[in-house]
């Protein structure tokens, strides 16, 4: 009987909150209709003339200390309403409606489903000890002698800012010096040379590293106890001077890659010596370390030049033996260079392996990856793809796969879409990336805009379809959907990533709610109302009476057309009622 009476309590609920819901405007209607009808009982004239008689009573003094009083009030919430959205990141009035009356009234509440979907997914973010905002190195920037000094030849504007290059000498001083550097002379030079910030002293430091060859040691070999054999040997070329040349002084990509192949010889023997010693203690480990981490920058870099040269198919083969042979090195994000040559050869077959691999919860997500796999899901449609027609039939399964994919990589990145959609104008991307910010969207805009391109209808499906995900992540913006809250500190370190010439973009811009505009509108309105009753009484009142006249004229007009349509007598029933 209890759960029988429950259950009709229930349905009782649920049909009074339905016809709030669909039929609230005749409820409406009928109370005015009621209430036009009982008014020779409830003597709603006599009332209303009082009521006239008392308006027509008060003085100007009156109406100043009723618009002044309402402009103070309006004012006081308008300074709490300011406070508490500064602090919590929302209107109170709005939260308040949405939290108590919004139940009531049949709505749903999101906030249920935002949490069990941010513990679904990539949930797994959350525990990820990242700092929030950490710089990486960009795996696809530049060579400097090549293409960023190139650019300063000719438009006169630096690419990179101090703070970049910065980031990367302590790169260079961690990957490719280690405490055994003073053994080698070449080493020892070049150790310093990464801290210079004269780019010319650099270049000077790798040119006389690399004439330190010509130097000979001796290396004692023992053939009997009681003599010893002096062998000579050359010293071998310094690999990182290589580098730095290739880096720096060439202003050719071709250029560039021969140095990096002369690189190559000399790193590899460095390597295969050092790796024969590295288990004799903790120094050879450091320098096998450091070896290893020469090494794969140069068969990296040597990829990279054979992709900017047009030889993709060959750069992908080297990218992928480099994987292979040292698949710990993480770091360097290989797999994202590899992404990039893959879809030029539009082998998306391949493209979607290595997403499989690399797209994981426990892996750290980048824009290369949630836009890739965006593009991969909207080329399945994106060719048949229609705004009219989907508003018509609705989204079929393989377009909201699209949807969702879409609106994952802007939630990501909220900064992509708009230099695919080139709504605002790209740079060189810089020699470190912020994840999630607006630097990383410039180094994947860049090298992936002609791939979105050479897809059909993917960036329509991306521009009728990018700024609805905003709709979907909880208020306040900051508290995330499918991936951890995103971090208020990117503009602050995209500022000093980026040259002063570019357009810094900002996310998330708080937007002032409806009820702080409203209260702020308000509260003006009623103190100029009160200004000008005070100035002008007379004037004030005139107007006053115009525009409640106006007001209630097509009020007084439809009672009157019902009064000439119903019949008098039963209107006269209807009254005695």
């Amino acid at each position: 009987m209890a759960e029988a009476g429950a259950g009709l309590l229930e349905q009782l609920k649920s049909c009074i909150v339905w016809s709030w819901t669909y039929l609230w405007t005749v409820w409406f209607f009928l109370v005015l209709f009621l209430v036009y009808v009982l008014r020779v009982p409830l003597r709603i004239n006599d009332n209303w003339s009082s009521v006239s008689m008392f308006l027509n009573t008060l003085t100007p003094k009156f109406y100043v200390a009723l618009t002044g009083t309402s402009s103070l009030i309006s004012g006081l919430i308008l300074i709490f309403e300011w406070w508490y959205f500064r602090k919590y990141g929302t209107s109170f009035i709005e939260q308040v409606s949405v939290s108590h009356l919004r139940p009531l009234l049949g709505g749903v509440d999101n906030n249920s489903s935002n949490n069990s979907n941010s513990s679904n997914g990539d949930s797994d973010s959350n525990r990820q000890s990242v700092s929030e905002c950490k710089v990486w190195r960009n795996p696809l920037n530049l060579f400097r002698g090549a293409e960023y000094n190139r650019y300063t030849w000719v438009t006169g504007r630096e690419p990179l800012t101090y703070y970049d290059m910065n980031l990367s000498a302590q790169d260079h001083q961690t990957f490719f010096t280690c405490d055994s550097d003073h053994l080698r002379p070449a080493d020892a030079i070049m150790q310093k040379a990464w801290r210079e910030r004269n780019p010319q002293a650099r270049i000077s430091a790798a040119h006389e590293a690399l004439e330190i060859n010509e130097i000979r040691s001796r290396v004692e070999v023992p053939l009997i106890a009681s003599s010893t054999i002096w062998e000579i040997k050359l010293l071998p070329k310094c690999a990182t001077a290589y580098i730095l040349l290739a880096e720096e002084e060439a202003t050719t990509i071709a250029e560039a890659e021969k140095l990096f192949k002369q690189a190559l010889k000399a790193g590899d023997g460095c390597y295969r010596r050092s790796q024969q010693l590295q288990h004799h203690g903790s120094q050879y480990e450091a320098q096998h370390r450091r070896d290893t981490n020469v090494l794969v920058y140069i068969k990296r870099r040597l990829a990279m030049c054979a992709r900017r040269l047009g030889r993709t198919r060959e750069a992908v083969k080297m990218m992928r033996d480099l994987m292979k042979e040292f698949p710990l090195l993480s770091m360097f994000n290989i797999h994202e260079n590899l992404l990039e040559a893959l879809l030029e050869l539009q082998a998306y077959a391949d493209v979607q392996a290595v997403l499989a691999k690399y797209d994981d919860i426990s892996l750290p997500k980048s824009a290369t990856i949630c836009y890739t796999a965006a593009l991969l899901k909207a080329r399945a449609v994106s060719d048949k793809f229609s705004p009219e027609a989907a508003s018509r039939r609705g989204l079929s399964t393989a377009e909201m796969n699209a949807v969702e994919a879409i609106h994952r990589a802007v939630e990501f990145n909220p900064h992509v879409p708009k230099y695919l959609l080139e709504m605002k104008s790209l740079i060189l991307p810089p020699e470190h990336i912020l994840k999630r910010g607006d630097s990383e969207a410039i180094a994947y805009a860049f090298f992936h805009l002609a791939h979105w391109k050479r897809v059909e209808g993917a960036l329509n499906l991306l521009h009728c379809t990018w700024e609805g995900t905003f709709r979907m992540i909880p208020y306040p913006l900051e508290k995330g959907h499918l991936f951890y809250p995103y971090p208020i500190c990117t503009e602050t370190a995209d500022r000093e990533l980026l040259p002063s010439f570019h357009e810094v973009s900002v996310y998330p811009k708080k937007e002032l709610p409806f009820f702080i505009l409203f209260t702020a509108g308000l509260c003006s309105f009623t103190a100029m109302l009160a200004l000008l009753t005070h100035q002008f009484p007379e004037l004030m009142g005139v107007f006053a009476k115009a525009f409640l006249s106006t007001l209630f004229a097509p009020l007084n007009f439809v009672m009157e057309k019902v009064e000439s349509i119903l019949p008098s007598s039963l209107w006269h029933q209807l009254t005695r009622i």
